[in-house]
C-alpha cells in the first residue's frame, strides 16, 4: 500500500471517528436590574447535538459578581435565591430555560446601573461546547420568559435581587 493510499485512507476516515460535540444555541435572552447593585439575564439554551454537556460558569466584565442562580423554597416555604456552584445540565436535544423565578445569570455589584438599549455580553462556558458569547439586550419592561408567565415567583425575583445573593 503506497503512502498516498495510507494518507487518503486517514483523512476519509477522520470524520467518521471524530466525537460528537454539543451544539449550544442561545434563544430570547434579555437582562434587567432591580436596583443600581444587583441585575440578571434570562435565555433559552438549547442544545442540538448528541451529547450531553454542563454548563459550568458565566462570566461577564458588567459586574464584580456574575454567577449562575437559581431559587429554591426554604423549610418556612419562602423563595430564597442561591449560587449553583456545580452549573446546569444541558442534555443531548434539551434545553435549560433561564427565567424569572427559576434558573438565571446574576449579575452581583453592577458597574453602572442597566438602561434600556444597552447591550450586555456574556461569556458562558460549557463542560464540552467551551465558551460561547452571548450578546443580551436589556429590557427593564419586560416582565416574563417569551409567552411563560411566572405569577408570584416574579415578585419573589425583583424582593431577592434587592437582597444579593441570599446566601
Amino acid at each position: 500500500m503506497s503512502f498516498k493510499s495510507i494518507l487518503l485512507g486517514a483523512a476519509l476516515a477522520l470524520p467518521l471517528a471524530t466525537t460528537a460535540f454539543a451544539e449550544v444555541e442561545v434563544h430570547d435572552q434579555y437582562a434587567r436590574s432591580s436596583n443600581a447593585m444587583a441585575g440578571a439575564a434570562f435565555m433559552m439554551i438549547q442544545n442540538s447535538g448528541d451529547t450531553d454537556d454542563r454548563l459550568i460558569a458565566v462570566t461577564s466584565d458588567v459586574a464584580a459578581r456574575t454567577e449562575l442562580h437559581t431559587h429554591i423554597e426554604n423549610a418556612d416555604g419562602v423563595m430564597q435565591m442561591i449560587h449553583v456552584e456545580e452549573g446546569f445540565e444541558l442534555p443531548a436535544g434539551g434545553d435549560i430555560s433561564m427565567e424569572r423565578g427559576g434558573k438565571h445569570v446574576m449579575f452581583m455589584g453592577l458597574n453602572a446601573p442597566f438602561t434600556d438599549d444597552q447591550t450586555v455580553t456574556i461569556t458562558l462556558t460549557f463542560e464540552h461546547a467551551g465558551d460561547v458569547v452571548v450578546e443580551i439586550p436589556v429590557d427593564q419592561e419586560r416582565m416574563d420568559h417569551g409567552a411563560m408567565g411566572h405569577g408570584d415567583m416574579n415578585q419573589n425575583m425583583d424582593q431577592n435581587m434587592d437582597h444579593g445573593s441570599g446566601n
